[in-house]
């Protein structure tokens, strides 16, 4: 062969072998740049895995604080209610309470009254009975000492000395 056949040749074969050859390396280099993209978007996905993981935790944390202050205002409501309900209750029983203290004054007064009148009708009637008595004695003392004048005047005998 000559020379420019020899180089026709030559270069075929380099044209053959230099991709194949730069394929091999470039597989190489492509396999370690894939397997560093492919560790790259583990690693990214495992980044972003744990970013949602986070705001996971975060968004429960702020829906336990969020229902935990619901909770409280649910509580603080009750015991408003129950505190009013109480007072309510309370202010029930005083009202009731002064009621029944002033019926019960009511009936004291009304009895003492009646007691008072009671007394002044047994001492006008004590009175009124002494009043007799003493009118019936009078008019009993009256009477002997009428009778007394006429047996004196009537007496035919008067001893004199």
């Amino acid at each position: 062969m000559d020379v420019r056949g020899r180089t026709g040749v030559l270069l075929c074969l380099l044209a053959v072998t230099i991709p194949a050859g730069a394929a091999g390396c470039g597989s190489t280099r492509s396999g370690r740049a894939s397997e560093s993209s492919a560790e790259a978007e583990r690693s990214e996905e495992e980044d972003q895995k744990k970013e949602e993981s986070g705001e996971l935790a975060k968004n429960r944390e702020i829906l336990s604080q969020i229902e935990a202050k619901k909770r409280e205002e649910d509580a603080e409501l009750k015991a408003h209610k129950t505190e009013a309900a109480a007072e309510a209750k309370a202010k029930k029983r005083e009202q009731k309470a002064a009621a029944e203290a002033k019926k019960k004054a009511a009936e004291t007064s009304k009895k003492e009254l009646e007691a008072k009148a009671n007394a002044k009708k047994r001492q006008e009637a004590a009175q009124a009975e002494a009043k007799r008595k003493q009118e019936a004695s009078q008019r009993a003392n009256t009477v002997k000492r009428k009778a007394q004048s006429r047996r004196e005047q009537t007496s035919p005998i008067t001893i004199r000395q």
